[in-house]
């Protein structure tokens, strides 16, 4: 199926601690919030960068769509989203993305005597899954690329977000480009016309981990970290390349690396990558920040790129302790140029590094 551009609405739900907008400014150099995918990611930046190169970071993990219009009215430092948008959007609110870290989404399921990354499923079949055609895990088109796996004959139980979010419009993408019915039905998006009666709605990620954990036979969809926390058992997905990949920081590496970073805006395309090794559902995180800060704000910005500069220099070790992988090295430089169109109310750059 053809390649296509993620765009669509987003929303989400806030988790991260939040700092009243009184007394937030005055508390931290640098204020952001948006996406929940890389959450754990930006907390360990913080964490790292405060110690390290003193830098007081606040990130409230509202959403990219509630962070967009924040920052829109000026009132944070930075929005993270968890897909690029358009170059219309950024001319019009007068402002500049770049990614930050590449976000993958990981199907888990909830299936005794089956192992981490054990189970194979083809898009194919994972559509089927949550199109409500495939109901028992014996079922002959799961066993057909399980040999050995002991299948047991336990409804399927699939579990989906029922708000907007970045994870919904990734594994949906993918469904779309891996399977026609899922494409002629519920399409691919960051709300999605979930089949009626197909599966368990519920709001967050955190709800969603917590009910496929206690629902035996129950499939789930979310980031890295939340595999991680709740002990559940990721699956291995089959690539363009016709492999059957483990989701692990070298196989994010193999998609990022197949696509080029100098596109406008970063507009990159990194689901159903062709590359071989390359994980087969992932994203980008991206950074969102005014490039006109008023003379009051002109330091918070700058503060924000020495935070991400911080990142990019020293913080990818940490990411990929946490499971995820960093930007390529040749997105970075394409960065680095981005930030130097940031200026001051005089027209002088804010990062001149």
């Amino acid at each position: 199926m053809q390649r296509r551009a993620l765009l669509a609405a987003v929303g989400a739900a806030a988790t991260i601690p939040f700092i009243a907008s009184g007394a937030r400014a005055q508390a931290r150099n640098v204020v952001g919030a948006g996406s929940a995918l890389p959450r754990t990611v930006y907390a360990k930046w913080i964490e790292m960068a405060g110690a390290d190169a003193g830098l007081k970071v606040a990130y409230e993990r509202i959403g990219g769509g509630p962070a967009l219009e924040q920052l829109k009215s000026r009132t944070i430092d930075f929005a993270s989203v968890d897909y690029a948008r358009r170059s219309a959007f950024l001319r019009e609110n007068q402002l500049i993305q770049f990614p930050t870290v590449l976000t993958p989404v990981v199907p888990f399921v909830n299936l005794p005597g089956v192992a981490d990354a054990q189970l194979r499923l083809t898009g194919e079949v994972l559509a089927d899954i949550f199109l409500g055609k495939i109901t028992k895990w014996n079922d002959a088109k799961i066993k057909a690329h399980n040999s050995g796996v002991n299948l047991p004959a336990t409804n399927i139980v699939p579990v989906h977000r029922l708000e907007p979010s970045g994870a919904n419009l990734l594994f949906t993408t993918f469904l779309s480009r891996e399977a026609e019915a899922w494409a002629a039905g519920p399409g691919a998006g960051t709300t999605v016309k979930w089949p009626q009666g197909k599966g368990v709605e519920v709001e967050g990620l955190e709800a969603l981990a917590a009910k496929v954990k206690a629902t035996p036979g129950a499939i789930g969809y979310g980031g890295v970290t939340t595999v991680k926390e709740v002990g559940l058992a990721s699956v291995l997905l089959q690539n363009q390349a016709g492999e059957f990949v483990k989701a692990e920081a070298a196989a994010f590496a193999k998609a990022a690396e197949a696509e080029d970073w100098s596109q406008p805006g970063f507009n990159v395309d990194l689901v159903d990558e062709h590359a071989p090794g390359a994980w087969p559902i992932l994203g980008a995180n991206f950074a969102l920040v005014p490039e006109n800060p008023t003379a009051e704000k002109v330091e918070s910005a700058r503060n924000a790129f020495k935070f991400f500069d911080w990142a990019f220099k020293k913080g990818d070790a940490a990411v990929v302790a946490l499971g995820y992988s960093p930007i390529p090295e040749s997105a970075v430089e394409h960065v680095e140029k981005v930030w130097r169109r940031a200026k001051d109310p005089s027209g002088r750059p804010i990062w001149e590094a």
